[in-house]
């Protein structure tokens, strides 16, 4: 058995839209505008995923010790060529935010120290900040966005903030949390010059990409980050949870362990050193692909899957650059016949910079006032979690979709994501759906617009 149909029977080219819905195992009546969030994965993968778990339940000693790893070395290898590095240099994680903590984990920090972020950063890796200054002397060194922004002033407010704080101590700031593309709002990073700041600067460059491998063109070796995170689960129709893992081989002496520790793990050399037995077949490989090769009995089909991942967007999409080309168009499409439903505005900058991604942030018709006494129409900012937390309600049960929403720079977003199985009739019906529920919250509903009026129908 083997996870991976490289003939290909049965697929052809086909044209991006809702054509290639067809190839998704989504509800009847689900329009899924969420994809950014926790990804999709066509039937083909699905069937590879399944083919993986199934060969693992015939012989689970033969497929775990000895088939899995094997298999393995062939997804790493794929996703290595796919971003331009050594496969040795590559290995598998479940999540992004698994990659994050390994390396802020890994990390010796000496008092004074600080991880530069921003508050755009992805809640999960701020709170893995925060948890260090509770166990570590590192401190946390946040800097504030106000989108739209362009990528001169975010850089030279970067590059900035660093040299302040190493002018007073030298190597205060060790490393940086990156984003490729921000989660929320969904805006691209000019990730690729802030990493040249960090080299020039003496900082470690963290990239959260989240939102990359499947998203934007990426060629790693040119990058030349310090380290690199990216869910293959998000956007390269893997199934989830799966997690690119780039560590130059410069750098790999400094991730200690995997998370958790594992059979993998080798201690410092010492007089003391003992031997642990490790019940896995004997390994040539390098000690920072070992230790990740297997970190705990999970279900590690995912990862397998890969290969046929490729090949779907290959045979069924055209290939990666038609995906990404077809995405952005659509976003920016999309989001501006969204906005013109809606009466707004897109989420971009003078340069159009923010937007050459796959997602799109078009804000809603809803005006917060940040005083305490709320004047007539308008929400107040406290009452904001609550609205958007009843529009996720609404969305989900009484229109089978979701888009989500952000508070930020004084105004609420919906941020849409674009796919090979949408087209911009979809952003259309969103940006309906959204006026008619901001409607109900602008006429009263829920009590939270002072002066509002329920309407009649």
């Amino acid at each position: 058995m083997g996870g991976s149909d490289d003939s290909a029977e049965g697929r052809s080219l086909t044209s991006l839209g809702h054509a290639v819905r067809a190839h998704f195992l989504f509800g009847e009546g689900w329009v899924n505008l969420n994809h950014g969030s926790f990804g999709a994965f066509p039937s083909a993968v699905m069937d590879a995923l399944r083919r993986f778990q199934a060969e693992c339940e015939l012989r689970p000693d033969v497929f775990i010790r000895y088939t899995y790893p094997a298999a393995l070395d062939r997804a790493r290898s794929a996703l290595a060529d796919l971003v331009k590095v050594p496969v040795d240099e590559v290995v598998l994680l479940q999540n992004a935010t698994t990659g994050v903590n390994t390396i802020l984990r890994s990390l010796v920090f000496e008092p004074g120290q600080k991880v530069l972020y921003f508050n755009t950063t992805y809640g999960a890796c701020e709170r893995t900040v925060d948890y260090l200054e509770e166990t570590t002397p590192v401190k946390g060194l946040k800097l504030e966005l106000s989108y739209p922004l362009s990528d001169d002033a975010l850089v030279d407010m970067f590059r900035g903030a660093i040299r302040q704080e190493n002018a007073t101590q030298p190597g205060r700031v060790k490393v940086a949390l990156l984003d490729t593309v921000v989660s929320m709002p969904g805006v691209r990073m000019p990730f690729e010059r802030m990493v040249q700041v960090c080299r020039g600067e003496g900082v470690l460059s963290l990239v959260d990409g989240a939102h990359g491998v499947g998203h934007i063109p990426l060629d790693l070796a040119k990058l030349d980050a310090d380290f690199f995170v990216s869910n293959c689960h998000k956007w390269l129709h893997v199934p989830r949870g799966c997690a690119l893992f780039h560590v130059p081989q410069r750098n790999q002496h400094l991730i200690r362990s995997s998370l958790p520790t594992s059979h993998g793990w080798e201690p410092l050399a010492s007089a003391t050193k003992k031997t642990i037995p490790n019940p896995l077949p004997p390994s040539n490989k390098s000690p920072f692909v070992a230790q990740f090769e297997f970190v705990g009995t999970i279900d590690n089909a995912p990862y397998l899957c890969i290969p046929e991942a490729l090949a779907w967007r290959r045979d069924v999409c055209g290939g990666e650059d038609a995906i990404t080309a077809y995405n952005i168009d659509l976003a920016r499409e999309g989001g501006q016949r969204a906005a013109s439903i809606l009466g707004t505005e897109v989420l971009e900058n003078a340069e159009g910079t923010l937007g050459a991604c796959c997602m799109v942030n078009v804000r809603l018709p809803l005006t917060v006032s940040p005083a305490s006494s709320t004047p007539a129409g308008t929400l107040s900012l406290g009452d904001v979690p609550a609205v958007m937390n009843w529009l996720s309600e609404r969305l989900i049960r009484d229109h089978d979709t979701f888009i989500a929403g952000v508070l930020h720079n004084g105004a609420i977003w919906a941020r849409f994501s674009a796919q090979v199985y949408l087209d911009a009739s979809d952003f259309e019906w969103g940006a309906k759906v959204l006026e008619e529920l901001c409607e109900r919250v602008r006429a009263g509903e829920g009590g939270w617009v002072a002066g509002g009026v329920l309407p009649t129908r």
